[in-house]
């Protein structure tokens, strides 16, 4: 069993609103900066990223708005809501609890 693949899948949505939060992007600059973050840990390809942005979106969590670059091109970038604040505040806190509780699980006692 590929653990990472199930543990990727319970944190993609906090993973991208946080990114999010911190400013907007557009697919690919999103792709590349979790790539960059995690030193190569997180390789999303299109096919999990757009499902997971528009699944954020129809929740009320994300917006997307396409912008016109000097250049002409398009792009889409996604916006966080006041909702998906909240979320992700809740999101972040739940991973915080649950992270503090599995370190001090196996993390070895120091006896005294």
């Amino acid at each position: 069993m590929n653990y990472g693949r199930e543990l990727l899948k319970g944190s993609t949505d906090a993973l991208l609103l946080s990114l999010i939060n911190q400013t907007p992007m557009y697919g690919y600059q999103i792709i590349k900066e979790l790539e960059k973050r995690s030193n190569g840990y997180f390789q999303f390809k299109e096919g999990t990223l757009y499902p997971a942005l528009h699944r954020l979106e129809r929740a009320g969590f994300l917006y997307g708005k396409w912008q016109t670059l000097p250049a002409g091109q398009q792009r889409r970038y996604y916006f966080i809501t006041e909702k998906g604040k909240q979320v992700l505040a809740e999101r972040l806190a739940t991973w915080q609890n649950f992270s503090a509780a599995v370190n001090s699980v196996i993390q070895p006692v120091i006896a005294r």
